[in-house]
């Protein structure tokens, strides 16, 4: 095999011999593949002939197999598309290079997101093979830099559209003159006059047109560019045939469409600025998160207290920040005491009490006291930042349904390129036979109205304004296709601690007097058991001032034991009363209340005689009823999934209106009963914490993580829901069928203006000028309707 290829593939997902065993076996029964795999490495050499084997049917046997092949990740920028036809061209000869699993182009934000293998293709390779398709290719710039970029660009395309409206308006007083029959001075009908403002406005102001048909013809394509060209070049070019004509003295009376061709292109260059324009506001989101930093931070170094730019903080630098201020990083309080407002991370508008050792989210607000400060995580690595980068991967991502669209924009330009032709034909061959003016206006009539813009705006717009809207909303959606897939939902599965509950017990239920509390919380005071810890936190609440202990014992499944002032104190269960000779009958009845309501219940006693009962429980958090309710009403199955014994289950379920419990579950079964109602033909998300219900998050078809400030759990899950805020699911549903309830109406409008436009134009019923101003303010349509969604209450 004198042309084999040699390619490395980083393998995942083995754990013994066998695995890689199994792998090179399966590879090497392919036909012309010699591979060898090594497990202490993780990697697989392999050689092929790529003239008989693709490394696609490589990599996809061994995904078959069960494993995965490891794959880099880059984002680019991407310049010089003006259609959807560019997108889609850019993405088909990418994901046709080799060592390319996957390529994602998106109109909208001028990006692409390439999956591939270093050890095949180069970062360098790819965007030469992009430049070479005449479009522009560069690493990805910052948000704030590429906004900048931006307005640079809206502003040049301003004044080329001005420029060109004030050459093109003496040639729309001639189209005046035509329509109305108003008597103009004979100037503005001299051919050499109107030749003189056309000229600039067709090969100047359109010069833009000719270089993209140029980029896309020599490689064997076509784009919008293309289709105005070559209309605007043919009645331009008409036009200087009748010149000729009139010079040489064969006619008095020249048709001329120097207006048509200079129309048209300041028709579209203005329809391309309002598009830029209205695009920019889709990226909206992004700006409002970066705006939320601090610019400055007050930083002490070397014992000097000095004012820095808040992105020159580095991990392990003091700082200061008084009340009214923003917090520069993440960081943590080593001295003084706040509150702190942390509604734009998580969503709580309750403002959040701060002391030593707690940590502080970036961009938050501190309300009512200086505290000296340790940053923890600057830059990049910060919460805020964390959140940007997960708006912008969702933004850059494709939904599934503009798959359709996409497949359409590929073959959209030539099929009207042929359609044009026929129309040509027909007008001068069947129509109006011999007459070369009628055919060649409806011909144009055809090319410029077509729009591939409108298709492949539809989608990309929508997800954007989505996604931004979510995280406006506290939301975070991972990606377009998650976005998508969240309106098909018909099953919720919940887990209880940490999600329905608030994680961590409290005591609910208290029926002795001040000094059984006293004793009561020195005694545990001693445990570090949660259920101690939350009646530590109710006798301060209450301020109770804690004795010292003299003696402690853990009681095994029983309880405690404690001396305190040479008190006896037995805190526990029934069962530690009977064995010290208690009687607690009288207790009963609300001992099995407590514990029918899904409380922990323990007995008091003090000197061998029962004092009260305290009863903890992990609490319902405040908005869970809410938010289940809006869920059913949303029509879907609410299963509530816990390690939890049944009884108490069954309480927290009764409490939020939850009717199916599966109890006593262990950790590594919650993903198969994830796939147990999914076998039921169901769409299932698993709302989790991120963490231990990992595997269940990513079994579902949609995983929604509670993060919490600085530990959303984003890699964990396809959405992400900061704070604890309940309410937000239901909302998060509600945006996502409203967000493709507006992909479907983009692509209806769109679909529905070319399939109507281009029949009409090609039966002459549209002057060109009239399609080049339909075909320019389409796409401007799709992207306002995108916009309506920022209007949306979720």
């Amino acid at each position: 095999m004198s042309n084999d290829k040699n390619v490395t593939l980083n393998i995942t997902g083995m754990t013994c011999a066998s695995c890689s065993n199994r792998i090179e076996k399966v590879l090497n029964k392919m036909d012309d593949v010699d591979a060898k795999v090594n497990l202490a490495t993780e990697k697989a050499s392999v050689a092929y002939d790529p003239e008989k084997i693709q490394l696609d049917d490589i990599t996809d046997k061994i995904s078959n197999l069960g494993y995965g092949v490891e794959m880099d990740e880059v984002e680019f920028d991407i310049t010089g598309m003006t259609c959807a036809a560019c997108s889609t061209r850019i993405e088909k000869v990418l994901n046709k290079t080799e060592g390319v699993s996957n390529a994602s182009v998106n109109l909208t934000t001028e990006n692409a997101i390439i999956k591939y293998n270093s050890n095949v293709v180069s970062e360098k390779a790819l965007i030469d093979r992009i430049n070479n398709l005449g479009y522009g290719a560069g690493q990805k710039q910052g948000t704030e830099e590429k906004g900048s970029k931006k307005e640079r660009e809206l502003t040049r395309m301003k004044w080329k559209v001005i420029i060109s409206a004030l050459l093109s308006l003496p040639l729309l007083v001639t189209m005046l003159d035509h329509l109305f029959g108003i008597n103009l001075p004979a100037i503005f009908m001299n051919p050499w006059f109107q030749l003189a403002f056309a000229t600039p406005v067709q090969f100047i102001l359109g010069w833009q047109f000719y270089v993209g048909a140029y980029k896309n013809l020599k490689n064997f394509t076509a784009n919008m560019d293309v289709l105005v060209a070559m209309g605007t070049s043919a009645a331009f070019i008409f036009s200087l045939y009748e010149t000729y004509k009139w010079m040489a003295g064969a006619t008095m009376h020249p048709h001329l469409y120097f207006e048509t061709s200079a129309i048209i292109i300041t028709l579209i260059l203005f329809g391309k600025y309002l598009e830029t324009r209205a695009k920019t506001k889709t990226t909206g989101a992004i700006k409002e998160l970066l705006n939320l930093q601090a610019k400055e931070a007050r930083v002490i170094r070397d014992g000097v207290e000095q004012m820095i730019p808040a992105e020159d903080v580095i991990e392990g630098d003091r700082l200061i920040v008084k009340p009214g201020e923003k917090f520069p990083v993440d960081a943590m309080v080593v001295k003084g005491r706040t509150s702190v407002d942390e509604s734009m991370i998580t969503g709580e508008s309750i403002p959040v009490e701060k002391a030593a050792d707690d940590n502080v989210i970036g961009a938050t607000t501190n309300q009512n006291g200086t505290v000296e400060i340790l940053a923890t995580k600057v830059g990049k690595e910060t919460a805020l930042q964390s959140i940007i980068k997960v708006v912008e991967e969702a933004q850059g991502k494709k939904a599934p349904i503009q798959r359709m669209a996409d497949l359409i924009s590929g073959y959209f330009v030539p099929i009207v390129i042929g359609i044009a032709v026929v129309t040509f034909l027909v007008w001068y061959f069947l129509v109006s036979p011999g007459n070369m003016e009628a055919a060649l206006v409806a011909s144009i009539s055809v090319l410029v109205i077509a729009c591939p813009c409108a298709l492949g705006l539809a989608t990309p717009t929508s997800i954007m304004v989505g996604t931004g809207k979510g995280a406006e909303n506290g939301i975070l959606f991972k990606g377009g296709e998650h976005l998508e897939k969240t309106h098909s939902l018909n099953a919720i599965i919940m887990d209880k601690t940490g999600t329905i509950t608030k994680g961590r017990p409290e005591v609910t239920d208290f029926t002795g007097d001040d000094d059984t509390l006293r004793l009561l919380a020195s005694a545990e005071k001693g445990s570090e058991h949660p259920l101690a810890e939350a009646i530590v936190s109710y006798a301060t609440e209450h301020d109770i001032e804690l004795a010292d202990v003299d003696d402690f014992n853990a009681i095994p499944g029983r309880g405690i034991e404690a001396v305190i002032d040479g008190r006896r104190i037995l805190v526990g269960t029934r069962k530690l009363m009977a064995e010290n000779n208690m009687d607690t009958g009288d207790l009963e009845d609300s001992m099995s209340q407590f514990e029918h309501d899904g409380k922990t219940a323990m007995i008091i006693s003090v000197d061998g005689r029962v004092k009260g009962i305290v009863a903890v429980q992990d609490t319902v958090k405040e908005t869970a009823k809410e938010a289940i309710k809006s869920l059913h009403d949303q029509g879907l199955e609410i299963i509530m999934l816990t390690g939890d014994n049944g009884s108490t289950a069954s309480a927290i379920a009764r409490q939020v209106n939850i009717d199916t419990v599966i109890a006593e579950v262990l950790p590594e079964e919650k993903a198969a009963q994830v796939r147990k109602v999914q076998d039921e033909g169901k769409v299932v998300a698993m709302v989790g914490d991120g963490v231990n219900d990992a595997p269940a998050l990513a079994t579902a078809d949609i995983g929604i993580a509670i993060g919490t400030g600085t530990e959303v759990a984003i890699e964990a899950a396809d959405i992400t829901i900061l704070g604890g805020e309940l309410t937000l699911i239901p909302k998060a549903i509600n945006l996502s069928h409203r967000t493709i309830r507006n992909i479907k109406q983009n692509l209806f409008w769109a679909f529905a203006y070319n399939t109507a436009g281009i029949p009409i134009a090609a039966l002459g019923f549209l002057a060109p000028w009239v399609a080049g101003a339909a075909m320019a303010f389409s796409s401007v349509s799709v992207v306002t309707n995108s916009l309506r969604l920022k209007r949306v209450k979720v």
